[in-house]
């Protein structure tokens, strides 16, 4: 069991040798629009993915999908010499989906875009369900109201009921 440190760089040098391999030795067109995105080796050193991308319609993936496999000998034998290890990795090729979810992805920001400004406009237009001020007051804005504005004769002082200590009748 290799250390996991080990096989991540052996991983990344997959894919740098993988990658010059593809635009230097192979020389088949339908490996002409290939990147390779990424690679990931186990942790024995035994095996690698290889994930790549192929910009185009699914005729041109499903070609360079049967590029590579039929490529795959000459990878390896490249992968072979470039590589410090004791045994050289079989090559799995995996489309790699990530244009696809980033494509999907930006599709559903557009659209949240979209709804976002619809929202806005119809807030601009909005009117309040009531008033603009519901704490309207019901005196007039120029009279104001002092302590002496109460007379007695408002207060029912005169109650002649008798309360306890605890408000009680």
């Amino acid at each position: 069991m290799a250390d996991p440190a080990r096989a991540a760089k052996m991983a990344q040098r997959i894919k740098v040798v993988v990658a010059e391999a593809l635009s230097r030795k192979v020389k088949d067109p339908r490996l002409e629009g290939i990147t390779v995105t990424d690679a990931r080796v186990t942790n024995d050193l035994q095996h690698a993915t290889v994930y790549y991308t192929v910009f185009g319609d699914q005729a041109l993936q499903s070609d360079a999908a049967k590029g590579l496999e039929k490529a795959k000998g000459v990878l390896r034998q490249e992968v072979g010499r470039n590589i410090t290890a004791r045994l050289t990795p079989t090559l799995e090729f995996v489309a790699d989906q990530i244009p696809v979810n980033a494509s999907n992805l930006e599709e559903l920001l557009r659209e949240a875009k979209k709804r976002d400004a619809e929202v806005a406009a119809l807030a601009a237009k909005a009117k309040h369900a009531g008033d603009a001020d519901p704490y309207k007051s019901d005196a007039t804005p120029d009279v104001e109201i002092d302590e002496d504005d109460f007379d007695e004769e408002d207060l029912d002082l005169n109650d002649t009921d008798e309360f306890d200590e605890d408000g009680n009748k």
